[in-house]
C-alpha cells in the first residue's frame, strides 16, 4: 500500500521520533502535497523541518508538486478534487483537503490522518462511498502488529510514544474498540471487513489471539 499523509499524522509520528514505522508500513511510499509542506508544517512543526526535510531529499516521502502532476498530466484533476473537498470538509483545515485530494488523485488506497472529529476526514470517509481508507496513527500501530512485523509489547510502547510526545490523551483501549468496531463488530462499509479479511487470510492472522495478548497489557 501506499498513503497520502495530513499534517497531524506527519507532527505525530516525527515528535516521537518514530517516522520509520509510516516508511516500513507503506511498501508502496508516503506522499504530501508541497502546500502541506510549504505551509501546514512551516505553521506547525518548524522544529521538526530539518528532518522532515531529510527525509523528502532522500525520497522517503514524496512531495507533489503543482508542476510534477503538470508533467504526470493529473494537475487538472487534482484541482477537481480540492474544489470538490473544500465543499466537504470547509475551509477550515486545508491540510486534510489537500491530503485526501491528492490520494483521490493518485490513486492511493491509504489516508493517513489524526483527525478524527465528526465532519472530519477519518469519519467522514468511513460513511462516503469512496475508495480511500483513513488510519490514524494507532490503526496503522494496530496494523502492523496483528502482520507480525512487531510484538505487542512494542504496540504498547509505541503507542504511548507517540500519545505523550504529541499529548493526545488518547486510550489506547479506546483506539483497539473502535478499530474492532470498525473492521469486525459493526462496519462502516463492507468494503472494510472485506479488506481485513484478505489481511487475515494472507497473513494467517490469529486475531482474537493476538487482540487478547494486547488487552492484557492495556
Amino acid at each position: 500500500m501506499r498513503a497520502s499523509l495530513d499534517t497531524n499524522i506527519i507532527i505525530h509520528f516525527y515528535r516521537a521520533n518514530l517516522q520509520n514505522i509510516l516508511f516500513e508500513s507503506f511498501e508502496d511510499g508516503v506522499f504530501i502535497y508541497e502546500q502541506i509542506r510549504i505551509i501546514e508544517l512551516e505553521n506547525h512543526a518548524k522544529e521538526l523541518l530539518k528532518i522532515i526535510d531529510a527525509d523528502i531529499d532522500a525520497g522517503r516521502i514524496g512531495l507533489y508538486t503543482d508542476d510534477k502532476m503538470k508533467q504526470q498530466s493529473v494537475f487538472e484533476m487534482f484541482q477537481k478534487n480540492v474544489s470538490e473537498n473544500r465543499m466537504l470538509y470547509g475551509s477550515g483545515d486545508l491540510g486534510e483537503v489537500y491530503a485526501i485530494s491528492l490520494a483521490q488523485t493518485l490513486g492511493a488506497y491509504s489516508l493517513l490522518t489524526d483527525d478524527t472529529k465528526q465532519g472530519g476526514p477519518y469519519m467522514s470517509l468511513l460513511q462516503f462511498e469512496d475508495d480511500i481508507m483513513p488510519f490514524t496513527f494507532a490503526d496503522v500501530l494496530l496494523l502492523r502488529y496483528l502482520i507480525g512485523m512487531v510484538d505487542e509489547f512494542q504496540t504498547v510502547q509505541d503507542f504511548n510514544t507517540i500519545n505523550t510526545a504529541s499529548s493526545l490523551n488518547w486510550s489506547f483501549r479506546s483506539q483497539v474498540s473502535k478499530f474492532v468496531k470498525r473492521f469486525w463488530r459493526d462496519p462502516y462499509r463492507k468494503e472494510d471487513h472485506e479488506w481485513i479479511q484478505k489481511l487475515v487470510d494472507k497473513y494467517n492472522i490469529r486475531v482474537k489471539s493476538k487482540l487478547s495478548a494486547l488487552s492484557k497489557l492495556i
